[in-house]
């Protein structure tokens, strides 16, 4: 009589394909899950970092106001702040050195720029992790279908060796063969759900951090931050 079917009776029952399809998901399913907590712990830190932005405009000065921000090596608002402030610096040096060039590319041109590369920098980062989770979520499904029609295909190979198809000596290779397709889902929607929430949650934190680099370049342009509503 055969033992009930499981994830143990599978590994040691299975071949070296079977046990392979087994450790790409196991592997799949703790990568997506670091990716998850970590990406998560991520975004509610920065999600923090958003009311120091009051203290930032309310400074008398721009330098007093960069040593409000915290956490300078991760803090995505000082590192804008910052590069804004290196690039009007640069721009301000060469203006008596390269005439030309400044009047093809205007201060606030120049500053413009600077600040969407910046900006496009740091949301870069954000995207770490995304291209692992929405590929095993695409593609966790169908590894795991392989490894059932795997199993199956042994477990009928078995059956007309024997010459018998008793349901006892069905019911475990096929159940353990199912496990698999079970063992995809597992890995696929978490990975398909997790993309969808960071992706939603960069999108958002893309867009507080354009509405703070155009708050920075009409600063740097005018002299003053941009009201709300203007």
């Amino acid at each position: 009589m055969n033992t009930p079917f499981g994830l143990a009776n599978l590994w040691l029952e299975g071949d070296a394909i079977t046990r392979f399809v087994a450790i790409a998901l196991l592997t799949s399913s703790i990568i997506t899950w670091v990716i998850l907590l970590s990406r998560y712990w991520a975004v509610r830190s920065l999600q923090k970092l958003k009311p120091e932005l009051e203290q930032f405009w309310r400074a008398t000065s721009y330098e007093q106001g960069l040593q409000t921000l915290t956490n300078h090596a991760v803090n995505p608002y000082y590192q804008i702040a910052k590069a804004a402030s290196a690039a009007s610096a640069h721009h301000q040096s060469q203006a008596s050195n390269h005439r030309e060039l400044l009047q093809t590319l205007n201060y606030s041109e120049w500053m413009a720029r600077s600040l969407k590369n910046s900006i496009d920098g740091v949301t870069a980062g954000f995207q770490k992790g995304l291209t692992f989770l929405g590929s095993t979520g695409a593609t966790a499904p169908f590894v795991g279908l392989f490894g059932t029609v795997w199993g199956i295909y042994h477990a009928l190979i078995a059956i007309s060796s024997s010459g018998s198809a008793q349901i006892d000596q069905v019911a475990g290779p096929i159940g353990e063969a199912l496990i698999m397709t079970a063992l995809g889902l597992a890995v696929a929607i978490p990975a398909v759900l997790g993309f969808n929430a960071l992706n939603r949650a960069n999108k958002l934190l893309g867009a507080d951090l354009n509405r703070f680099g155009n708050d920075l370049l009409a600063y740097f342009v005018t002299g003053a931050r941009m009201k709300s509503g203007e």
